[in-house]
């Protein structure tokens, strides 16, 4: 298992945020009656988060932390509709900073993890930059015939 990088203790529930994925607990009286006395942990992975919005607590007011997914209908509304959200939690404004930190740090995630899906070729993107070396004179037949084979598994 990685590494808690940060925890929140919400209103609602609690954030952890981990290197690869966040965890939403649903402990507290709060978290029961918003979200039902039966509810397990949800597991969201870093790569299926499309978007966070943050709502800064103020002086009377909750904030909170959503998070989107694709095909998700997160809420709309706002604080008064963001309690029920599956994919948000409540927060006290001494917990601001904290959650601009979680923030920032996921956002630093996602773009770690499409840095790293946008440097790893294809089986056939492999294959094909192989075939150009070989066309060039880079390589020989045999060469690109043993890396082709590899690449399919062969």
């Amino acid at each position: 298992m990685s590494e808690l990088l940060y925890e929140l203790k919400g209103l609602n529930g609690q954030l952890e945020l981990y290197e690869d994925k966040i965890v939403i607990k649903r402990k507290g009286f709060l978290a029961k009656i918003d979200h039902g006395f039966f509810k397990g942990d949800k597991t969201i992975y870093i790569n299926q988060i499309t978007a966070i919005q943050v709502k800064p607590a103020g002086f009377f007011m909750y904030g909170y932390i959503q998070f989107t997914l694709p095909g998700g209908v997160e809420s709309k509304k706002g604080l008064r509709d963001a309690d029920h959200d599956e994919n948000t939690v409540e927060f006290y404004k001494q917990d601001n900073e904290l959650v601009k930190q979680i923030k920032s740090k996921i956002e630093e995630l996602m773009a770690q993890q499409r840095m790293s899906n946008t440097n790893q070729l294809s089986p056939a993107d492999e294959i094909r930059k192989y075939k150009k070396l070989f066309d060039d004179g880079v390589i020989t037949q045999g060469e690109f015939e043993q890396k082709k084979k590899r690449l399919l598994g062969l």
